[in-house]
C-alpha cells in the first residue's frame, strides 16, 4: 500500500495504468504473496485498484480513482460508532455546500442531470426515503460546479450519510407532503440561481434551505 502511495505521488504510475503481475511485485516489494492480497484487498475495498480476471485491455490490476469509496467508507464507521451526531452532519453540510454554490460555475453544472433529479423528485407516489435520496444526490452534483475535486469527494462521500440523516428527521416531521412540495420548490429556485451564475444568490438560498429542513425537524 505504502508503494502505490508512492508511485501514484512520484508520477510513476496513473489512473489507469495497469499493476505488474502478483509474482513480480511480490518479488519488487521482497513480501509474500499471501501478504501482497492481503493489501490488494483492501485497496480495492477503497476504490485505489480494480482487479479483473480473464484477457483484454481491462484485465489484471488497474489503477482507479474512487476516492469517496474511501471516505465513506471511514465516514459510516465513524458515524456507526456515534463519534459524530447530527448536528456535526448539519454543520459540515451548511460549511461545504453553501461554499461550492459561492463558488459554482454556470459551465461547469451538469443541469441537465439536476434537472432530471427535480423531475424525479416530483413524482407524486415517490416515499419519503426516496425523495430523500434523490435530494442528497441533487446536493451532491450541485457542489461539482465549483471545480473543487476535494470538496466534490467530500460530498460524494458523504451523500449516503446525508440521506440518513435527512431521513432520521423526517420521520419527525407533521407534515411530510407539505414539506416535500416546499423543498421541491426551493431546489428549482437554488438550481435556477446557480445555473444563472449568480452563486451568492444561491449559497444564501441553499443555506436557507438547509438551516428550515433541519429547525422544522428538530423541534
Amino acid at each position: 500500500m505504502a508503494w502505490v502511495t508512492e508511485e501514484l505521488a512520484s508520477g510513476r504510475l496513473h489512473i489507469g495504468d495497469h499493476l505488474p503481475s502478483e509474482r513480480a511485485l511480490a518479488e519488487t516489494l521482497a513480501v509474500s504473496r499471501s501478504s501482497l492480497r492481503e493489501a490488494m484487498r483492501v485497496l480495492e475495498a477503497l476504490g485505489t485498484i480494480q482487479t479483473s480476471t480473464g484477457s483484454g485491455p481491462r484485465s489484471g490490476t488497474i489503477i482507479t480513482a474512487a476516492p469517496e469509496q474511501a471516505l465513506s467508507l471511514a465516514l459510516n464507521l465513524q458515524l456507526a460508532t456515534r463519534h459524530f451526531d447530527q448536528r456535526h452532519i448539519y454543520e459540515t453540510r451548511l460549511l461545504l455546500e453553501t461554499w461550492a454554490a459561492q463558488h459554482a460555475s454556470p459551465d461547469l453544472g451538469d443541469w441537465t442531470h439536476a434537472e432530471q433529479l427535480l423531475d424525479r423528485m416530483d413524482a407524486p407516489d415517490l416515499s419519503a426515503e426516496a425523495f430523500l435520496a434523490l435530494d442528497a444526490e441533487f446536493h451532491t452534483l450541485l457542489s461539482h460546479a465549483a471545480d473543487n475535486p476535494l470538496i466534490s469527494a467530500l460530498m460524494d462521500a458523504l451523500r449516503l450519510s446525508v440521506a440518513d440523516h435527512t431521513g432520521a428527521l423526517a420521520r419527525s416531521l407533521p407534515d411530510w407532503p407539505t414539506t416535500a412540495a416546499r423543498l421541491r420548490a426551493e431546489h428549482r429556485e437554488i438550481l435556477a440561481q446557480l445555473r444563472a451564475g449568480s452563486g451568492e444568490a444561491g449559497a444564501a438560498l441553499l443555506r436557507a434551505h438547509i438551516e428550515r429542513y433541519y429547525g422544522e425537524s428538530t423541534v
